[in-house]
């Protein structure tokens, strides 16, 4: 069996409770989940069940309580140096026009000035964002920063893409033009990716597995489910074909009642 890219064994993360510090409370507990090479995995799971916890788990950004993380078969240490992490946020410097922002990878890892420009000015082209380099952040729509986020994130050729529901902000045609841009340039290199979403339909017309995740403190998976669509895929075309369907009522049988407890507890700490 070959090594995956990304492998959460057991990992759990438990915190200290702002407003009782002895008190602690745990976001995620005893998740296992593989990506393989190339694979594209959407996971999916009630609000506040801990699905951007695990995320920053795989960047490296928080280390688990329990449980180890591996990259390629090595274990993580510290920032997961090859992965490219498309926040839900935009997370474009205002200060830097398009351009410069996909610039700024380079430039940390040593290249030239000139050469920095070049490798972004063809990222933006690839993007559809070729005549708006030298706009600025608060100059761009909410689809060409999303854009522009993208070719930031992609531009560093990672082996691994972690993507925090990036279109969640979105109008749904900009949101479906936007998935189907992913998913082209994915298909081209097959990265492996780590993707979550509130967005059934968006999970099941990307993924290749969706990972369902339970209510909080989230453990996974609870369900898994290989999506057998053929590809290429044009997101809004594929949820009218019967087998999307029957995925779509397959995985919302098992994510319906975490839903529900989900929020249920969001009643109950409301009212506490």
């Amino acid at each position: 069996m070959s090594i995956p890219a990304l492998r959460l064994d057991g990992v759990a993360c438990t915190f200290a409770n702002r407003d009782a510090p002895s008190q602690r409370y745990t976001a995620v507990q005893n998740v296992t989940l593989n990506v393989g090479a190339g694979e594209f995995v959407a996971v999916v799971g009630p609000t506040g069940c801990g699905k951007s916890t695990l995320l920053n788990v795989a960047a490296g950004l928080l280390a688990p309580s329990v449980g180890t993380v591996s990259v390629c078969g090595a274990p993580l240490v510290g920032l997961n140096t090859r992965a490219g992490y498309m926040f839900q946020a935009d997370s474009l410097m205002p200060w830097r026009t398009a351009q410069q922002n996909v610039m700024a990878g380079f430039e940390f890892h040593g290249a030239s000035i000139a050469d920095a420009r070049k490798q972004a000015d063809a990222w933006l082209k690839r993007v559809g964002l070729g005549g708006f380099g030298n706009r600025y952040p608060h100059q761009l729509s909410g689809g060409m920063r999303k854009r522009t986020s993208l070719a930031q994130t992609l531009a560093l050729d990672p082996d691994i893409i972690l993507m925090d529901e990036p279109f969640s902000a979105l109008d749904i045609q900009t949101r479906q033009l936007m998935e189907n841009e992913v998913l082209a340039l994915w298909s081209a290199k097959k990265k492996a990716v780590l993707f979550i979403t509130h967005d059934l339909d968006e999970a099941i017309a990307m993924s290749d597995r969706v990972v369902v995740m339970s209510a909080g403190p989230a453990s996974m998976p609870i369900g898994e489910f290989a999506v057998d669509l053929a590809r290429p895929r044009d997101v809004a075309e594929i949820k009218s074909s019967p087998r999307f369907i029957e995925l779509h009522a397959a995985i919302w049988a098992v994510l319906r009642n975490e839903v529900l407890k989900g929020y249920a507890q969001q009643l109950q700490a409301v009212a506490a």
